[in-house]
């Protein structure tokens, strides 16, 4: 399903189908570079005689990941319509020479990124952190007080920022390999994720610099670079999304979610609330 992102950014997604299209015969794809987050079901699929077979397996067995692949000249495709297992698949593409030009108007770009987009079927996989699972369930199911323009919008920024931190990947891969230290794009993930998983906790930075392998000044830096966000900011942020689900999903009253925000009276939380979403908490009742 095409969700309409206007060009240079193609996003498409597959919930409940067998293959991404019932078209078995090879097809002319032009030079793109495509990041796919496979979330359920395996598919393959055969680019200029290359085969590629890609599986996030079901139900229990399930390990969603992220596959990255570029395509560097025009190439032909042909998908082999073998599983008969639901996808959940995102698919984000950019016309390679828009990522190009998006280099070459850097004075401080990424040479890894550079080296990937030049190697025709360069490819890589990741596992799915909890940052990007959050992102691909909301490109998936946004919230439904975004409509029309705003949900585009809305599915659009996800897509970007899976990019970027396909591109922040494969930057730190190649920081790795050229010595020991933990680049700051994994140690800022390593806080995400803790912090996701941690929401209902006290968290002090100095906990969370702990628990994520750095120092306080470092993890504060790190993180503001890579989000665009202070920890605590993000910290705030994350549980006011999760008392709106609570809100809109579990029917929860104003204390309850006022208590999940993290905010001592549901007076303070509804300002919050209004200020961050623009309506009141009361109108997100189920």
């Amino acid at each position: 399903m095409n969700l309409n992102i206007p060009q240079p950014l193609f996003v498409g997604t597959i919930e409940g189908a067998t293959a991404c299209t019932s078209d078995t015969e090879t097809q002319d794809i032009l030079p793109k570079f495509i990041v796919m987050i496979l979330l359920q079901g395996a598919q393959h699929f055969i680019v200029d005689d290359v085969s590629f077979r890609i599986d996030a397996g079901y139900g229990e067995a399930c390990a969603p990941f992220v596959f990255v692949l570029n395509v560097a000249r025009a190439s032909k495709l042909k998908f082999i319509d073998a599983s008969k297992v639901p996808l959940r698949k995102i698919m984000i593409s950019a016309p390679l020479s828009w990522m190009n030009w998006l280099i070459s108007a850097q004075t401080d770009g990424v040479p890894a990124l550079q080296n990937f987009l030049s190697a025709h079927l360069a490819n890589f996989r990741i596992d799915a952190s909890r940052h990007i699972l959050t992102l691909a369930e909301q490109l998936m199911s946004p919230p439904t007080a975004m409509q029309g323009e705003m949900r585009t919008l809305f599915r659009s920024s996800r897509a970007f920022e899976l990019m970027s931190l396909t591109c922040a990947e494969l930057a730190a891969r190649k920081a790795e390999r050229q010595g020991p230290q933990l680049s700051s794009a994994r140690q800022s993930e390593r806080v995400y994720n803790y912090i996701l998983a941690n929401l209902g906790e006290d968290l002090t930075i100095e906990t969370i610099a702990r628990e994520s392998g750095g120092s306080v000044s470092s993890v504060q830096r790190h993180f503001k670079e890579h989000f665009g966000l202070t920890v605590f900011e993000f910290i705030r942020r994350s549980r006011l999304e999760r008392a709106y689900e609570a809100l809109e999903r579990e029917g929860a009253t104003i204390g309850q979610a006022a208590y999940l925000a993290g905010y001592n009276t549901p007076s303070n939380f509804t300002t919050a609330f209004k200020k961050t979403y623009g309506i009141l908490p009361k109108y997100k009742r189920r």
